[in-house]
């Protein structure tokens, strides 16, 4: 592994190839072994793991993902970087090397990664779905994001993205970093930055500083929500006013479902100050005042003839 992923082998191969890093692609190659294996090793794989990576680069951690886990599904967009990474993998019986975008637009997943990950997890007792990747910085939020969304759920996702990312993930109410996305991931999963890494890790060198996060959903917690979907609508339109007081926030966000005197109903339930803003709410506060919305907007609709 070491003589395939020294910097200068990278750059061998590239030449030899004719290929440069493609900043459209987020192509930034990990360089670094320990972190690579760091990687890997905080994924905590098994046979019964199926994993998706998505940006498979030259295939530095696929090696070690498909030397752990049951079998490992890796996307890569870059038609001229997937033929190179599919002649350092063909030792690989359990690796499926998908060319194309995994998402289908930015709220959605490819369907075509997503058959592929029922196809593999049908085949193995017990199977679990992780996400184990080097994130190109362009998709890192949309795959995360839609991941939560998505079926079979993952049981943990372990991966670098840009540092100012991860801290948004793992911020906590009150702070500029606090948002939507928080409270999306933090509602559903417990957070962990495991390592901040500089751009030298890297080649070529992003202008960013990175971050490796452990997240790892978990069952009970997304229980707690009822209806996803509505929570992640809900959280995202009362984040796009984070800075109004809640009273005005949730009113445009409820707009149409709920009028002015049920939303103050709602904040009154809430025990919480008209005059709080969105970005003072825990992801637990979140969770209740949907639940108080929804209830409110079914009590509306049983009482209409």
């Amino acid at each position: 592994m070491a003589e395939r992923q020294t910097l200068s082998y990278l750059q061998q191969r590239f030449h030899a190839a004719g290929h440069q890093p493609r900043t459209r692609f987020g192509q930034n190659f990990l360089i670094d072994l320990n972190l690579v294996e760091l990687i890997a090793r905080t994924a905590e794989l098994t046979p019964r793991d199926v994993v998706l990576e998505v940006g498979t680069g030259m295939g530095s951690l696929t090696r070690l993902l498909a030397e752990r886990a049951g079998q490992v599904i890796t996307v890569e967009v870059d038609a001229s970087l997937a033929a190179m990474a599919a002649e350092e993998l063909r030792a690989f019986d359990n690796i499926t090397l998908l060319q194309q975008d995994a998402l289908k637009n930015k709220n959605e997943l490819s369907p075509v990664v997503l058959d592929t990950i029922n196809e593999k997890m049908s085949a193995i007792a017990g199977a679990r779905l992780k996400l184990v990747a080097n994130l190109p910085y362009n998709v890192a939020t949309p795959i995360l994001s839609n991941l939560l969304h998505s079926h079979p759920w993952p049981q943990r996702m372990v991966v670098t993205i840009q540092k100012e990312l991860a801290q948004r993930i793992a911020a906590s109410p009150r702070t500029k970093d606090y948002s939507a996305l928080s409270v999306w991931v933090q509602s559903q999963c417990r957070v962990d930055i495991v390592r901040v890494m500089p751009p030298s890790v890297f080649w070529p060198r992003p202008k960013v500083d990175s971050a490796i996060i452990d997240i790892r959903p978990q069952p009970l917690l997304r229980k707690r929500i009822g209806d996803v979907t509505f929570f992640h609508d809900l959280v995202r339109k009362i984040f796009l006013h984070r800075r109004k007081y809640l009273r005005s926030a949730l009113q445009a966000a409820v707009k149409g479902i709920l009028d002015k005197d049920q939303v103050d109903e709602v904040l009154q339930a809430l025990a919480v100050d008209a005059r709080t803003r969105a970005e003072e709410l825990s992801p637990a506060e979140m969770i209740e005042l949907t639940k108080l919305v929804l209830a409110k907007q079914r009590g509306a609709d049983a009482a209409t003839p």
